[in-house]
């Protein structure tokens, strides 16, 4: 605030109306995909887009209802209900508070960029099947509401008899729109010309009224602030842990979402966010989203992009962009009845193509490692035919398998071997090894997938000491630990000295916590191999 200035100041406050101008229509159309009234995700646009900005570890973040989270929350309405999303949203909200107080900001980049490819391509497939209905004007049977993709998608075909060819030209004229539009101009967002051209054909185009259902005709539209119940309100113990994985998937994603989102906003205004106080910040938001009525909600990356390009830099911009649909919210919500619902179909096609990343997918199907692929591939699947939930967590024990798997190949114990290459200043060429010596050398991270390789350790019954090279061993664990333990007693019964060589620091911490170090002895770590060979010769 002590370089805030009057210029800055407008600037954030058009950068926040533009923001709010864009937020408005996807707010909206994600809170239909997400199962939920319309006004909820004008509700979450409103609480999470002024706390997150108020609190967040960015400048420019713009916080709100994302696509990531439409397939989990309509799942969880569909069976939980409303209450059943209030609770998971509260716990995913205190969920993030304590991961930003404890700094695991930083623990998020753990997560691979495949699984995040992966389950984010399966949100968009999700999504745009979800579409599918009011895009070609179906209707289903009564009492029918399915929730799964591959369910959609048979009712979809169920209810072909009822295709309206009103609603399709009313879906495809607004698509064009989204399509076209914005190669040609780009200050008006294209999704509030949409809505516009959308709900102008449908009132004033004969015939077209017939065929195409409107917002206000399928949903109750409120006006003025939102009335929360919490007094009918059921909490116990065993809902929390019956919701308990779907809070921990709407924290991870909130937690991914915003900060890569922060990653973007870096880059375009040239600053550095704190992931921590972003993390708190997003549980905040999340809090206050659904105390008022709202959804889960995120770091959204193309409204945040926006903010940038539009010249916000602080989280006045932020701020703004809550209070201005505030006053829509207040003032101008009824006239969202007109919205059609082939128009809210074409928005969220084009949420969906945006977020779905297929060419970051194919990239990687085309260059990166088969574990890769098949990591992303699976995750892809599992986010379709089942949720989000099992396909994060598929996706997880998938990619730590196989990433164990591939460290323990890219571990070696063997004998130091004699190489060719005489510019090796460490090459054995230019050691002499006694006889009753024998030496090995140690590659790559010691952890349990390689604690095998450490007991393929052999000698002869003629060697008398063992020195183990270390150099190239930068990490250890207790599974190795317990090998190198037990390569040592084995060293005991046989009458072998075991030396170490050039040990580093995590290592050498590790064996002094363990005891090992003291097991071994002071005088049987040494520096470099030249003082190993030196004290091994003189054991006989």
């Amino acid at each position: 605030m002590k370089t805030y200035s009057k210029e800055q100041f407008l600037k954030d406050i058009i950068a926040g109306i533009i923001v709010a101008i864009i937020a408005l229509p996807l707010s909206i159309a994600l809170a239909l995909a997400s199962g939920v009234e319309p006004a909820c995700g004008v509700y979450t646009a409103i609480a999470a887009g002024f706390v997150v900005s108020f609190l967040g570890g960015s400048r420019v973040q713009i916080a709100g209802p994302t696509a990531a989270f439409a397939s989990i929350v309509a799942g969880i309405v569909a069976t939980q209900g409303m209450d059943g999303l209030f609770i998971a949203t509260i716990m995913a909200g205190i969920m993030l508070i304590l991961m930003g107080v404890f700094k695991l900001g930083s623990l998020i980049k753990f997560i691979p960029n495949t699984i995040t490819v992966g389950f984010t391509a399966g949100i968009a497939v999700t999504i745009l099947i979800g579409q599918i209905k009011d895009f070609l004007g179906l209707t289903y049977a009564d009492g029918v509401k399915p929730v799964e993709a591959l369910e959609k998608i048979e009712e979809n075909v169920h209810a072909m008899s009822t295709f309206s060819w009103q609603a399709l030209l009313v879906g495809v004229v607004c698509l064009a729109i989204l399509i076209i539009y914005p190669k040609f101009e780009k200050r008006v967002p294209p999704s509030l010309i949409a809505v516009v051209v959308g709900a102008l054909m449908v009132k004033f185009i004969p015939g077209l009224d017939e065929g195409v259902f409107t917002i206000g005709e399928l949903y109750t539209i409120p006006t003025g602030l939102p009335s929360i119940d919490f007094s009918g309100m059921e909490i116990s113990l065993g809902k929390i842990t019956e919701l308990l994985p779907d809070a921990f998937t709407i924290a991870i994603l909130a937690a991914i979402e915003s900060l890569l989102s922060c990653v973007v906003a870096d880059s375009m205004v040239n600053s550095k966010h704190n992931s921590n106080m972003e993390l708190v910040a997003q549980g905040a938001g999340n809090i206050a989203s659904v105390l008022f009525g709202g959804i889960p909600a995120t770091g959204a990356i193309a409204r945040t992009a926006a903010n940038a390009k539009n010249g916000g830099r602080t989280p006045v911009s932020g701020m703004v962009h809550a209070v201005v649909l505030l006053l829509v919210l207040l003032f101008l919500m009824p006239y969202a009845e007109l919205i059609p619902m082939p128009t809210i179909a074409a928005i969220l096609f084009m949420v969906a193509y945006n977020m779905s990343e297929w060419k970051k997918f194919r990239h990687i199907v085309k260059t990166a490692p088969k574990s890769d692929t098949i990591v992303m591939v699976i995750t892809f699947v599992l986010t379709i035919v089942f949720d989000l939930v099992i396909a994060i967590e598929v996706g997880m024990i998938l990619a730590a398998l196989l990433f164990i798997k591939r460290m323990s190949e890219e571990t070696a114990v063997k004998g130091w071997e004699y190489v060719d290459d005489v510019n090796d200043k460490d090459s054995i060429d230019l050691r002499k090894v006694p006889e009753h010596v024998r030496v090995y050398e140690i590659s790559g991270p010691l952890f349990f997938g390689a604690t095998d390789k450490i007991l393929d350790v052999r000698f002869k019954d003629y060697t008398k000491c063992l020195i183990l090279r270390m150099r190239s061993v930068p990490a250890i664990d207790a599974s190795a630990m317990a090998g190198l333990e037990q390569l040592h007693k084995k060293c005991k019964e046989k009458g072998v000295t075991l030396i170490l060589s050039h040990v580093n620091t995590q290592p050498l911490n590790a064996m002094k916590k363990s005891g090992f170090f003291d097991k071994v002895g002071r005088n049987n770590f040494c520096n470099h191999i030249d003082d190993a060979l030196k004290a091994a010769s003189k054991i006989k």
